[in-house]
């Protein structure tokens, strides 16, 4: 069986899918503008190892629009964007992360799924390859639908340090 796992590139603002050593697909990502870090309310993206605790929206249409990570029936469009300019755009499909690593990523004041940390999808207006979300790590559309149906529960991601 072939080993899979993420690993994401805050520094060159990239998520590669790796399978048995060898990069498999690349992606452009915008992680958080604040930064890398661990602690809660801070809005910087977690380091270390985590896993994929859920995949949600697996049939739901591009655009999809998620608040508290259930479906609100409604489909992004600039008109829905005017109505709400402070909504933090959470599309088409999220994996939800979880720490591995106690005193790290898990538990305390440290805890990525406590955090609400996911890989999601975003506008196709929002620039990738630029530090900018509240804390998770967002993708095109196009590509968190082509990631969500390669990666599976339990899945493990790296997130490297710098």
């Amino acid at each position: 069986m072939a080993e899979k796992y993420l690993k994401i590139l805050p520094k060159y603002q990239k998520l590669q899918v790796i399978v048995d050593n060898i990069i498999t697909y690349d992606y452009m990502i915008s992680t958080a503008y604040n930064g890398l870090g661990e602690e809660i309310n801070t809005g910087k993206t977690p380091r270390g190892w985590h896993q994929i605790r859920a995949k949600i929206g697996a049939s739901l249409p591009i655009n999809s629009v998620f608040v508290g990570r259930r479906p609100t029936g409604e489909l992004y469009s600039a008109e829905l964007r005017q109505q709400y300019p402070d909504r933090d755009w959470i599309l088409t499909r999220i994996l939800w992360l979880s720490g591995l690593e106690v005193g790290k990523n898990i538990m305390e004041q440290v805890d990525t799924m406590r955090r609400l940390i996911y890989i999601h999808g975003c506008p196709a207006e929002n620039k990738m390859g630029i530090p900018l979300s509240k804390g998770c790590i967002r993708m095109h559309n196009e590509d968190i639908v082509e990631l969500f149906d390669i990666v599976d529960v339990g899945t493990k991601i790296y997130i490297e340090e710098v």
